[in-house]
């Protein structure tokens, strides 16, 4: 009776583990999971949540000058890494910009920092 106990607590947990290891995917890869290039957008570690404050729109683009945090703090997957903030100074063209899955400001980045993938809310959102 034990190990049938033993064995359904770790089916549980196991279970647990594979479901939150995915829920980084599922809010930013389906629909819009790619940028205008072809590039995916989400992976381990780069998708962050920008500061609403630190967007501006102008012409032509966005100026992003300021706090992005990542890491499990937004995202809640454990394989993100653990909640920090990094300052950026990007331009991404409205052309470059994708629809935002929850109205957040998203930015995603590459493994040298620069953005990979920028979610804006709808205009007027």
């Amino acid at each position: 009776m034990s190990r049938i106990l033993v064995r359904s607590l770790l089916v549980l947990v196991l279970s647990q583990f594979g479901y939150s290891a995915l829920a980084h995917d599922i809010w930013i890869s389906r629909g819009a999971g790619k940028n205008p290039a072809g590039e995916w957008c989400c992976g381990a570690e780069d998708c962050g949540i920008v500061s609403p404050g630190a967007v501006k729109a102008g012409n032509g683009g966005y100026s992003v000058a300021g706090p992005v945090t990542y890491g499990v703090g937004v995202t809640g997957n454990e394989a993100d890494g653990p909640t920090r903030q990094e300052n950026v100074n990007d331009s991404i063209p409205y052309s470059q910009s994708l629809p935002s899955p929850d109205g957040a400001y998203w930015r995603c980045k590459r493994p040298d920092g620069s953005p990979r993938c920028f979610f804006a809310p709808k205009p007027g959102s």
